[in-house]
């Protein structure tokens, strides 16, 4: 199915991304296959070829799901190659950037191949400046980074990896390269060493990890709300219909928005501490929206597991 003459991929039919290539889906009502299929989808989009077939219900007549790859040339790639302003070593920044956490991951450097062997492969390939070679992330490790988009900046001389990490890509094991602190390096700082660049979001539920893992260290002294929380689940689940009880009173009773972002962020706290105890990231979460907003809300509904 595949040919040297085209990359494929399979991103949205609808996105802007650098990506060439984008994955049709069309569900047939009838129950026997037709066998134009290929050609109707080359007139319709241009269409290579079918890669995917699948019945909905294999008792039931009820039709079936093609899937198709639509692809560009390698004339068409590198049109889009050509937009990226490299610098006179024929070098760009890339940054890799976790699609569910918005973390900095690493940065490194890409050219021309290295760019369009991610666009292909959909993994992370970067241009070692020291051994003048390319290189996929992961490649020893195996913590591939899956590239889901491709960004250019405003001067188009600097790429994003917008993509999701199999494991830490860092070498040093952490998370991301991006760990160090300036104010932690500061004399008598009381920084904490080691510390992930996070935003607010994955700062609070650092804190509540860290506050669950005191609570047995601490067990004869007074604890705080967070840790009450976390020892007391019904006390824990009482607050946060609580809580989302009064924001929903924030639109009732037209309180003004800034009483609906204190009741949020209230929720938000609350709901937080729930993960912790259910030792769910909020990574988990993220991951799960951008699953269920990349289709539609039938076919998300539809998907969903019956409990």
């Amino acid at each position: 199915m595949m040919s040297a003459q085209h990359n494929y991929c399979y991103s949205s039919i609808t996105s802007k991304a650098l990506f060439p290539c984008c994955s049709i889906q069309s569900y047939n009502p009838n129950s026997r296959f037709p066998s134009n299929i290929c050609v109707l989808y080359s007139s319709v989009v241009g269409v290579h070829g079918v890669y995917a077939t699948s019945r909905k219900n294999k008792k039931k007549k009820e039709g079936f799901k093609v899937e198709a790859a639509v692809s560009l040339g390698e004339h068409e790639v590198e049109k889009l190659l050509d937009t990226v302003k490299w610098d006179d070593k024929g070098l760009a920044v890339a940054i890799a950037q976790n699609v569910d956490t918005g973390a900095i991951l690493m940065q490194g450097f890409a050219n021309r191949e290295a760019l369009a062997t991610t666009i292909s492969t959909r993994k992370a390939t970067f241009y070692s400046r020291s051994r003048s070679s390319l290189w996929i992330k992961g490649e020893t490790s195996m913590n591939f980074i899956n590239v889901h988009d491709v960004y250019l900046d405003c001067d188009r001389d600097s790429i994003i990896y917008l993509g999701k990490p199999d494991g830490p890509t860092c070498h040093t094991g952490m998370e991301t390269c991006y760990y160090t602190s300036l104010n932690a390096l500061l004399p008598d700082s009381k920084v904490e060493q080691n510390k992930l660049a996070t935003t607010t979001l994955y700062s609070l539920e650092s804190t509540i990890t860290q506050r669950k893992l005191e609570v047995a260290e601490t067990e004869n002294e007074k604890p705080s709300w967070t840790k009450r929380l976390l020892l007391d689940n019904s006390l824990l689940c009482s607050k946060i219909r609580e809580e989302a009880d009064e924001l929903c009173r924030t639109l009732e009773e037209n309180e003004d928005k800034s009483r609906a972002a204190s009741e949020m962020a209230d929720v938000l706290y609350h709901a937080l501490v729930l993960l912790a105890v259910k030792d769910v990231k909020v990574e988990d979460v993220f991951q799960v929206l951008r699953q269920r907003f990349s289709k539609s809300g039938i076919e998300e509904k539809s998907s969903r597991k019956s409990t």
